[in-house]
């Protein structure tokens, strides 16, 4: 069993949800990255998302843009964010880590050599935001291959069609786009999402995850309510860039918030 399969599995039986920060890796130095990884987990993070700097994501609004361009200064590499993992997982065996960016910097790597050395330095999961299900085989085989799952994106637009497709490839959980538009834009409509997650569990049977638009404790609590993951990015980039000059500031900021977030979601 994958360490998603088993942290969701954990929580299911603590009758928990989980809570999934995103940062993006080498933000606002890559010397910041593997220290508050391990502090948003004693923050109450039960899966870390981490994001691959790069310089055309086109799914972001300002906030990760702008992380992305701070972590480009430094040059931060695909290799370098794998790096960063192994690092980590020196200290954690446990955590589940999945990696969220592009696919240039994949195919540029080339799909066997990326999902082996993802697996090598403890990746458990991956979300491609540009490569759509009908263009994905391909790397589902190699990631399989390297028992590494493989996560797609659904949208308030998705048709139980395409969620029924996505549900038969996807692995370790579905991501569901709450939101219209880019990551940090609107506020959420939480009936919207409610009924929009009921229908992605007719269609498929492992957890659902939903992000973009949760700032918050309060829209995280309300989240938890019916979704198996609550997934936070904007909300936790935007502290780091508050305090990027001091890693110890952003450390208490990330934390503070996350664990509101925690405290909330465990009430539901």
């Amino acid at each position: 069993m994958s360490r998603l399969a088993t942290r969701f599995s954990d929580l299911k039986k603590h009758h928990r949800k989980a809570l999934i920060p995103f940062i993006t890796a080498g933000d606002p130095h890559p010397d910041v990255t593997v220290g508050l990884m391990h502090d948003m987990v004693k923050a109450g993070a039960d899966i870390l998302e981490l994001g691959v700097p790069f310089s055309d994501p086109m799914a972001e609004g300002p906030v990760i843009q702008l992380a992305c361009e701070r972590a480009l200064k430094h040059n931060v590499s695909l290799r370098d964010v794998l790096g960063m993992v192994k690092t980590f997982r020196k200290t954690d065996a446990a955590t589940p880590i999945v990696l969220m960016g592009y696919l240039n910097p994949v195919e540029v790597m080339g799909y066997r050599v990326f999902a082996k050395a993802a697996a090598e330095a403890g990746v458990d999961g991956v979300i491609v935001v540009d490569l759509p299900p009908e263009e994905g085989a391909d790397l589902v085989v190699e990631l399989k291959a390297h028992q590494l799952d493989m996560i797609f994106l659904l949208a308030p637009t998705s048709t139980p069609e395409r969620m029924a497709m996505i549900g038969a490839m996807a692995s370790g959980f579905v991501y569901y786009v709450s939101l219209k538009g880019v990551t940090g834009a609107a506020s959420l409509d939480v009936q919207s999402v409610v009924d929009k997650v009921n229908q992605i569990r007719q269609n498929t049977k492992i957890p659902v995850g939903v992000g973009f638009g949760i700032r918050d404790a309060d829209s995280a609590r309300k989240i938890s309510a019916v979704a198996d993951a609550v997934i936070v990015g904007s909300a936790v980039v935007q502290r780091v860039a508050d305090n990027a000059g001091d890693a110890r500031k952003i450390s208490a900021s990330v934390c503070e918030l996350l664990s509101s977030m925690r405290t909330a979601m465990d009430k539901v």
